[in-house]
């Protein structure tokens, strides 16, 4: 173990983009849904979709489970919400999964594109970690190219949401590196700063200045020398 940097891991939602904006964007789109499918079926989404956020909120204090995370996350929002499985499937389908996409490509970083392919160009790992599936955001962001790695805490090999340090440490046996050269970028102190330290990787979080335990990178452009090197 040298500590070296040998790679930069990332998580999604919130890091590569702006979340808040894309949250006003659905907002909207749930409040226009009032009028194309009705009130009772729009009302009956929002619900459904609020339920299956708590849920997984209620699994991530599992820590790493023996039952299938991919799996459990829909059977017991269907079990609170007293609906068949495959309707709770194709409400978070349709709402987390597909439609946020075609506003991605406005909503990311400032610099994130330009950053991490600079980095790469360094010789740097790129990768993504997130609790949620990444191939598609990642492609809507135009960052497929650059990925070396993707990684979603569903994954069987994974099975346990962030904070736990899993998914952090799967993601250095791929890569063949030691935690300590690696560096994750999050937005979240509590997930991504607190699981990159329990895997024992550098943490940094992007939007913010430097905290207890973590560097700050106020944008993706001061990313490049928060990690030491020349910005991108």
């Amino acid at each position: 173990m040298n500590g070296a940097l040998q790679a930069v891991l990332l998580d999604v939602d919130g890091t590569l983009y702006h979340q808040p904006a894309l949250r006003a964007f659905m907002a909207a789109e749930l409040a226009s849904s009032f009028a194309t499918k009705g009130p009772a079926r729009a009302v009956r989404d929002l619900r459904l979709l609020r339920i299956f956020r708590h849920e997984r909120e209620r699994l991530r204090r599992l820590g790493k489970p023996a039952e299938s995370l991919e799996s459990a996350q829909y059977a017991r929002a269907a079990a609170v919400a007293h609906v068949d499985e495959h309707e709770i499937r194709a409400v978070v389908e349709e709402w987390i999964y597909r439609r946020p996409l075609k506003y991605l490509g406005r909503l990311a970083r400032a610099g994130c594109q330009e950053t991490l392919s600079a980095l790469a160009g360094r010789g740097l790992r790129i990768g993504v970690l997130s609790d949620y599936p990444t191939a598609d955001k990642v492609e809507a962001l135009g960052l497929t190219a650059v990925m070396s790695l993707q990684l979603c805490a569903t994954d069987t090999s994974i099975n346990a949401f962030k904070p736990h340090p899993a998914g952090f440490l799967e993601a250095c046996r791929r890569w063949a590196i030691d935690a300590d050269q690696v560096a994750y970028v999050g937005d979240r102190v509590d997930v991504d700063v607190a699981g990159a330290r329990e895997a024992g990787m550098r943490a940094i979080v992007i939007g913010r200045q430097s905290g207890d335990g973590f560097s700050g990178a106020p944008t993706f452009e001061a990313l490049a020398r928060v990690l030491g090197g020349r910005s991108a």
